[in-house]
């Protein structure tokens, strides 16, 4: 029989001490129990790495939570929320199989290795170029700002085919797109922001697939609209409605993710001198922040049906937060698992998902934070954290993101 720890005291989540360093507590969750309800958040809380990945794989835990979304709006913006909710409806993260595996397949072939590997060149060019902009050495700033921000910001814009003169619109609504969809939108004028900010996304992105059909060129809209599933397996409506997502998921991600990665090595000299190194030990780097300290805490599903998990009963229409940043900790899945270690193999981390929800643009994201970290780190050699003791987190749920990252360079 399997015993556990005392379980820890009821905590929420958000308390400004579980925001700066949330793994203690979600280490003492599971192992007391790796499932768990928790009353405050009205959620089972699942923080074990078997547990989590059985939630991954099994259809009775659906990703469909837009109505949950919809219920957190003020009531007095629900009049513009009809048809931002419809365009999140569309996003493939909030659709289960057989209907998530039908809009994923038109993006497939686009966000495969081999194909996200075209923009290598491309990706180096801009990150010295972002460097010598901002980053020149002996000048103080902020990271978050200065790097991890912009540079993925100017990658997916080229990859999407955004224009450089719609670039400061583009990347606005995707800034107030996030406030709804991570929850950090809470005043009603926020939320009315955030979802007509959606309605413009939408629309923008509607004239640049007629744009790219009448015009095509190298990059995403015009390689999917070049294999002629839009219109066949998916409508004109969904496919914008899905670029609606890409556009939103790509940068913030890898933003975190670099500033997390620099964060991590620059705390830990001896990882920092082995990539040094060894440069290629960037891309351990990446994987190792994914596992430890990765942009993403959890992700949210509901209970479809009833469920048998962890010797507990889900009912259905419960809500599951699936807790990655614990399981990517779990003893059992991972040696010593609280070391950074950029030398890491075995297990699969769960910092992108699994199965059919693996994050569909982790080899784009991977290619940006990787290239990201390795020229900072060789070619940057005086970069120097400001005032690691000082550093604050957003709040929020599901992400993990700093506010700033104060550097010398």
């Amino acid at each position: 029989m399997t015993t556990f720890a005392p379980a820890p005291t009821e905590r929420y989540l958000l308390a400004p001490d579980l925001v700066a360093d949330p793994y203690g507590h979600l280490d003492a969750l599971r192992e007391s129990d790796p499932v768990q309800w928790s009353p405050l958040h009205h959620a089972w809380l699942v923080t074990g790495y078997d547990e989590v990945m059985r939630c991954l794989r099994d259809r009775a835990v659906s990703a469909d939570r837009v109505r949950p979304l919809m219920d957190a709006v003020p009531q007095g913006a629900r009049e513009d929320a009809e048809r931002a909710f419809s365009i999140l409806s569309r996003w493939m993260v909030f659709n289960d199989p057989p209907q998530h595996r039908r809009l994923r397949q038109v993006f497939q072939e686009a966000f495969a290795a081999r194909a996200v590997a075209r923009y290598s060149t491309f990706t180096e060019k801009v990150t010295r170029a972002v460097l010598t902009r901002k980053a020149a050495p002996g000048r103080s700033g902020d990271l978050m700002a200065d790097v991890a921000k912009p540079l993925p910001a100017l990658v997916f814009a080229r990859w999407l085919g955004i224009p450089p003169t719609d670039g400061p619109s583009f990347w606005y609504w995707n800034a107030r797109v996030a406030d709804l969809v991570l929850g950090t939108a809470q005043e009603e004028s926020e939320y009315r922001a955030s979802l007509q900010a959606l309605v413009s996304l939408e629309d923008y992105l509607g004239a640049l697939v007629e744009r790219r059909r009448a015009e095509p060129g190298d990059d995403l809209i015009s390689q999917v609209l070049a294999e002629g599933r839009v219109g066949d397996t998916v409508s004109e409506q969904e496919f914008v409605g899905m670029l609606t997502q890409m556009a939103f998921a790509g940068g913030e991600t890898t933003s975190n993710l670099i500033a997390n990665t620099v964060l991590a090595l620059h705390t830990r000299p001896d990882q920092l001198a082995a990539v040094r190194a060894e440069p290629d030990l960037a891309q351990g780097a990446v994987e190792e922040t994914l596992r430890l300290d990765g942009p993403s805490k959890m992700s949210i599903r509901t209970a479809a049906q009833d469920l048998q998990l962890g010797g507990h009963t889900l009912r259905a229409g419960d809500r599951i937060f699936l807790v990655t940043a614990a399981a990517n900790r779990d003893p059992a899945r991972f040696p010593d698992p609280g070391r950074f270690d950029v030398t890491r193999g075995g297990a699969t981390h769960l910092g992108f998902g699994f199965g059919a929800h693996f994050c569909i643009g982790a080899a784009l994201a991977r290619l940006v934070a990787v290239c990201a970290v390795r020229t900072l780190v060789c070619e940057r050699p005086g970069l120097a954290l400001a005032d690691p003791a000082r550093l604050s987190w957003q709040p929020s749920l599901l992400n993990r993101s700093l506010t700033a990252l104060p550097v010398h360079y």
